[in-house]
């Protein structure tokens, strides 16, 4: 499989060559579901550190995270049609199957996936990253695989049985050897505008001898797509983080686009430091957020998701 085909094919297994070469890597494929006031993720990866691979389920739940681990033979993918295996659990952009018997964890369910709609994509523009997809061995790649799709299906956690019936999905996945030392992110598709769907991360992102703090912003409503990137000339205008509050302005020509965001607390999951997942990272899939858009001065959109995840890495090194 070509590298050209991997990069316009970001869903697609990156890794096979850091496998076979057993260097510093990890994948993950992020699925988040949403329904009422409910929220459960789940994140199938593998890591690669010090020669030894290793593949991984984590989910994270409104109130917990839990994280299982698997020896890289259980660990399989397919191109055509996408689809990777982890155990007896499957995972592709139609469905996942769940199917986690471990110590007294278990998981067991299945969600179906339709409607889902993507990112625009042009050669120069192969996904969120843009130009930057092309840019090989970065310390973090990031693809948006679909903004928002319908879920049908069911998910037992222990004793507690989530119904996903007419719910919301989104997926993404990140790969590479590290998440970048600090960044912010933030992903919402519960608007009352059905049609809306957002995701933003701001990181410090570093290339051979420098360093600088990437934006990646995709934002649609109806058929119309809103992006504010680095690679699109968009700026940061406001970047106010705290424990409780986050309050992002971003401005490219006209259009100026403000979130906010009320923090719940953050669950722990696990992160890649190269190839190890062993920093501890903070997500809530809990949280409210509020986006504005406006043109000049006349408003395009102003509404509040809840079910939001928000995720905060702090600096490390």
């Amino acid at each position: 499989m070509s590298k050209l085909f991997l990069i316009k094919h970001p869903e697609l297994f990156q890794g096979e060559n850091f496998l076979k070469n057993n260097k510093e890597y990890f994948e993950g494929w992020y699925f988040k579901n949403t329904k009422n006031n409910y929220s459960v993720s789940f994140i199938p990866g593998i890591n690669v550190d010090g020669g030894k691979a290793k593949a991984f389920i984590q989910c994270i739940t409104n109130n917990d995270t839990y994280f299982v681990g698997y020896d890289i033979k259980d660990f399989s993918f397919r191109h055509k049609p996408f689809e990777i295996r982890i155990g007896n659990n499957i995972f592709s952009k139609n469905k996942i199957h769940l199917d986690i018997q471990d110590k007294e964890l278990s998981i067991n369910g299945e969600i179906l996936y339709s409607e889902g709609t993507g990112i625009k994509k042009s050669i120069m523009n192969p996904n969120i990253m843009g130009p930057f997809s092309y840019i090989p061995n970065m310390e973090c790649n990031h693809a948006i695989l679909c903004m928002k799709n319908k879920t049908k299906g069911c998910v037992k956690i222990n004793k507690k049985t989530i119904n996903l019936d007419n719910g919301t999905g989104y997926i993404e996945k990140d790969w590479g050897y590290s998440f970048p030392n600090s960044y912010v992110w933030i992903q919402g598709n519960n608007f009352e505008n059905m049609s809306a769907s957002f995701m933003l991360s701001i990181a410090m992102i570093p290339i051979k001898f420098i360093k600088f703090r990437g934006l990646i912003c995709a934002f649609k409503i109806e058929e119309k797509e809103y992006k504010f990137t680095t690679y699109n000339n968009s700026k940061i205008v406001k970047y106010d983080i705290d424990n409780n509050a986050i309050n992002i302005e971003l401005k490219k020509g006209d259009y100026c686009l403000n979130v906010k965001a009320k923090l719940k607390t953050g669950l722990k999951l696990s992160a890649p430091i190269k190839g190890k997942m062993e920093r501890d990272v903070y997500e809530s899939v809990t949280s409210k957020i509020t986006v504005t858009l406006k043109r000049k001065d006349r408003i395009i959109f102003s509404e509040t998701s809840k079910n939001c995840g928000v995720e905060i890495g702090r600096k490390y090194r």
